[in-house]
């Protein structure tokens, strides 16, 4: 069991956390949630140990073994990818080395005979002899391919490297795992292998995750970080949010019965306090009114962004036309003869393992790159806005969020521009703050609102989820569902692509894979999985070379 004895963290005059007493027990996953800022990856770090409260104090068993998800994809590109995992249980590897070392002398002494054999004790009791089995299970569950488990880190891409760490951190049975985002830029088949390993994990784990499919998959508690407060609940994300919601209603029932009988009681001291015959009466209630206690309804400090995309003219019957197009990135084929046509009713999500290749398209389609070969056409009536996953080249300018936002608003009327900027969440002083200092979770507001301002009929999102907190998540979503137009993205968020889909075309190495359906129907499709097997094989027959 994990405890935290009245800890608090402040830098300076703010206080990130105060007084938080709570236990993680054995046998429990639970999400830690809140507000972007609010301290869930510093509420990790301190349980880890990596920094320090200001006061209070962590306990833990000393037998029992914290495991980290590590962020810095750099730190073990000198050592190779086995290597690496078997590095996330530090004892024994540790002993593993020391083993190694000795039995590596030319000069073997009775000493070093000694001292290995209570090495080999060691090493059995840490099920040493399943280590290199459990490696290579770990390790091909994420979908880390057995040609790189020989390979050295710095050979590996980034979303190969995500993989690997986060294999390190599940690897050797920890008591404790803390997981910080652990499902970013994984592929879809890895984030269902690792909500499986999670669900039959029976120790403690504790994550941070913008998720709401995988929290409501693995979790069975919620820690809710709220005014410098940790609140543990039982249950998982959709549990915990209609719960809350039901409370703070049945508080401002409560309340507002209260009210009503204060105002009953504040007319009848009015008009009998100066009757004689009921001066008495009138004092009795004046007294009940003096203990009625409205109780205080604390807002959450949560705030959720008002999205809503309303299209400037309703589009026609022809969308988007794709014949034949091809492009190569870095002399590498992303896109390989892609044919398919868009049409007026399509909320299409993009799936398959390749992220470049999905970018690569949607950045031919916006037309800030040329295809290689092919071609495409949009229908007369189509409007397009475009967030890009990396939306860096829009905040290179030194200007105010007012005079940023306005060069994309055909209203330049300043209280205008502050209006929908609030919407967003940038109220206040917070609309002269300078669009070259955001945060990556406020650039992704800032450019929702250029969307927004646009009028589109069609929206092309490349992961528009990615840096944003669990509430402009969902403001999101519900703006895209109830959109009157035709949207095109990609995600890895399952719930997101659920929800707002009614199309699912995969960009496989083979061609592509395009059916009307649901992504839940999709994903367990039979006939999907036949399809791409078959044109795998048709490519394999025909010697083809595998696109990236």
């Amino acid at each position: 069991m994990l405890k935290t004895h009245d800890i608090s963290l402040r830098y300076g005059k703010r206080i990130l956390f105060e007084d938080v007493t709570i236990k993680f027990s054995p046998g429990n996953c639970y999400g830690v949630i809140g507000a972007n800022g609010s301290g869930k990856s510093t509420l990790l770090k301190i349980l880890s140990g990596e920094i320090e409260s200001s006061s209070g104090n962590i306990s833990i068993l000393p037998s029992k073994r914290i495991a980290v998800l590590k962020q810095n994809q750099f730190e073990f590109d000198e050592f190779e990818v086995r290597e690496t995992v078997l590095m996330g249980h530090k004892k024994l590897f540790k002993i593993m080395a020391e083993k190694d070392a000795i039995y590596a002398k030319s000069d073997f002494s009775n000493e070093d005979g000694m001292r290995v054999s209570d090495l080999e004790d060691e090493f059995a009791e840490l099920n040493g002899w399943e280590a290199e089995s459990e490696v290579s299970t770990l390790l091909s569950g994420l979908g880390v391919a057995n040609e790189l488990h020989e390979k050295k880190m710095a050979e590996l891409s980034g979303n190969e490297k995500v993989k690997v760490l986060l294999a390190q951190a599940l690897f050797g049975n920890p008591d404790i795992l803390l997981l910080d985002e652990p499902t970013n830029n994984l592929d879809i088949q890895s984030i269902d292998w690792l909500e499986e390993f999670l669900i039959k994990f029976k120790n403690t784990v504790i994550v941070v995750s913008h998720d709401r499919h995988f929290l409501n998959n693995v979790c069975t508690h919620i820690a809710d970080i709220d005014y410098g407060k940790v609140a543990i609940y039982t249950g998982n994300y959709d549990f915990w949010l209609e719960s809350s919601q039901l409370a703070l209603q049945q508080t401002r029932d409560k309340n507002k019965k209260t009210e009503a009988k204060r105002k009953e009681l504040e007319t009848f001291v009015a008009r009998f306090s100066a009757n004689a015959s009921k001066s008495k009466q009138a004092t009795s209630r004046k007294k009940t009114l003096e203990k009625m206690i409205i109780e205080e309804i604390k807002p959450s400090s949560r705030k959720l962004p008002f999205i809503r995309f309303t299209p400037e003219r309703e589009i026609g019957n022809n969308v988007l036309s794709i014949k034949n197009i091809s492009k190569k990135v870095d002399g590498e084929v992303a896109l390989n003869d892609i044919t398919f046509t868009i049409n007026n009713d399509d909320k299409v999500a993009f799936v398959g393992i390749h992220d470049l290749a999905k970018t690569a398209l949607f950045e031919i389609l916006m037309d800030e790159v040329k295809a290689d070969s092919g071609d495409y056409t949009w229908g007369s009536t189509v409007i397009r806005s475009f967030l890009p996953k990396d939306n860096s080249a829009f905040f290179n300018e030194d200007l105010v969020l007012i005079d940023w936002l306005r060069q994309y608003s055909k209203e330049k009327d300043a209280q205008f521009i502050r209006g929908f900027l609030g919407r967003m969440l940038f109220s206040g002083e917070e609309s002269l703050k300078k669009a070259n200092v955001l945060s990556g979770g406020e650039r992704v507001r800032i450019m929702q609102a250029k969307m927004m301002l646009s009028g589109a009929n069609v929206l092309l999102l490349d992961e528009p989820t990615n840096h944003l907190d669990l509430e402009a998540i969902t403001s999101l979503n519900n703006g895209l569902i109830e959109f009157k137009g035709v949207v095109m993205f990609v995600s890895r968020d399952h719930q997101f692509m659920q929800t707002i889909a009614n199309r699912i075309i995969e960009i496989t190495p083979y061609g592509v894979i395009d059916k009307k359906m649901s992504f839940d129907e999709y994903m367990e499709s039979p006939a999907v999985k036949k399809l791409r097997e078959e044109m795998q094989e048709n490519m394999r027959n025909r010697g083809d070379a595998i696109p990236i």
